[in-house]
């Protein structure tokens, strides 16, 4: 790995910080830095570059921030499939499980080449309007389908490979990959899955029936919902960070995409430790 990305979170102090420490650090290995432009402007520092371009040229990828931080660099990084290596510098942290001060100890294991990597399933969505396909999303967490604020409870007509699921009458539907079982699909009922099993969960938000309630499909699966609002105030989101307003009679479509992320792991630390000590899990 001789070409090493940097992201960091650009309004937390202490994640700059660490940032400037890590460049020298790499610089004095030998190794080329790609410092994401934004940090880089905060810092002072010339020659930052662009997510898209670090993406193209890194070899590693080590993210200073919360989960938040982590989720916008993945999706761009799922097209190579880019190794990640996230730094908690945030709240949660379930994807950024190597603490500040591990990160030098972590880092010499992976440039060694001592490092395990797991791929993570990526969703992709189409929009479609009119009998064509309008927009593309990918997504690692969610695939989310919410009402705005003022909106009454919407009709989803879902279905699946072309087969009638029913209609859901909720305030939403999110479709969640494992990796986002932990996330919102859990606020809104769906079960926790662990990391590598090939499924697609579908959660109803806030369900107006007793008969909606979670399902989990292969994630072979295509499902297809379409829009039912008469008064179109209807947004699709992605992982919580980007998206666009739905109209009544827009169809949503989410499958599994062939991309994946690649997450760069502690050695250290198994899934179900992570449960039990973010979410402290099983505790009574």
């Amino acid at each position: 790995m001789k070409t090493i990305g940097v992201v960091a979170k650009r309004d937390r102090r202490k994640a700059l910080a660490l940032t400037q420490k890590l460049v020298q650090w790499l610089r004095r290995r030998g190794r080329i830095v790609l410092l994401d432009a934004d940090a880089a402007e905060a810092l002072g520092l010339p020659d930052g570059v662009s997510k898209q371009e670090m993406m193209r040229r890194a070899d590693l990828v080590v993210v200073l921030g919360g989960d938040g931080t982590f989720l916008s660099v993945a999706r761009l990084a799922s097209k190579r499939e880019v190794p990640i290596l996230g730094v908690n510098l945030g709240g949660l942290g379930f994807l950024t499980d190597v603490k500040p001060e591990e990160i030098f100890p972590a880092l010499q294991r992976v440039l060694g080449g001592n490092y395990r990597v797991e791929r993570r399933t990526v969703l992709a969505a189409a929009v479609i309007r009119g009998g064509k396909v309008v927009r593309r999303f990918q997504a690692l967490n969610d695939v989310v389908i919410n009402k705005g604020a003022l909106a009454r409870i919407i009709d989803l007509e879902a279905s699946v490979n072309g087969e009638p699921l029913c209609t859901f009458k909720a305030d939403g539907l999110i479709f969640s990959t494992p990796t986002g079982s932990t996330a919102y699909s859990l606020s809104a009922g769906g079960p926790i899955v662990e990391p590598s099993v090939g499924v697609l969960l579908v959660s109803p938000i806030c369900p107006h029936t007793l008969t909606n309630r979670p399902i989990v499909l292969p994630d072979r699966e295509r499902v297809r919902v379409e829009i039912r609002a008469s008064d179109e105030d209807v947004v699709l989101t992605l992982d919580g960070q980007e998206g666009m307003q739905l109209a009544s009679g827009d169809c949503v479509e989410v499958r599994r995409s062939p991309n994946h992320v690649a997450l760069v792991r502690s050695p250290a630390r198994t899934f179900f430790e992570v449960l039990r000590a973010k979410l402290r899990w099983g505790e009574r």
